[in-house]
């Protein structure tokens, strides 16, 4: 899929920017988003990586062919409640999600070059339901930290 602005849209075509959102609640979208990534459980996701290292700007730039966020923004009814694009930046605002939430669905330092879409959606309900992270790593938090995720996020 190639991704442009709208400016450069505007070129080739005539955009309606007045076409009315479709308001959804914060866990209306992130549950669409859920389902939309249970379809297809088994599905391998591309991730991000080490998201918490980023600048502030080139986080909210990131972006990855075949991720979690791309799944999202392939679906018509969330780019009509308002989501614009596939980037990080544009997930967290769209989905009200903090860094620590998101780069638990999306980081590469959790699961790897790619994760399953079953396990994303599940991170996704944990946002949700607003969980905290498991025993495990709270233990991690508690002894080492949490990495440069607690100075960045």
């Amino acid at each position: 899929m190639k991704h442009q602005t709208i400016e450069q849209l505007q070129i080739v075509a005539e955009i309606d920017q007045a076409y009315p959102r479709q308001a959804m609640s914060r866990s209306q979208r992130l549950e669409r988003w859920a389902e939309l990534l249970e379809r297809n459980p088994d599905r391998r996701l591309s991730t991000l990586p080490q998201t918490e290292y980023q600048p502030v700007r080139a986080r909210g730039a990131m972006r990855g062919d075949g991720s979690p966020i791309s799944v999202a923004f392939e679906d018509p009814v969330l780019r009509a409640a308002g989501l614009e694009n596939d980037n990080y930046g544009e997930a967290k605002r769209f989905f009200e999600l903090t860094d620590r939430q998101l780069h638990e669905i999306i980081c590469y330092c959790h699961f790897g070059a790619t994760v399953s879409a079953v396990t994303a959606a599940r991170h996704i309900r944990a946002a949700i339901a607003g969980r905290q992270p498991g025993m495990f790593a709270r233990m991690r938090e508690a002894f080492v930290g949490y990495g440069a995720v607690s100075q960045h996020f």
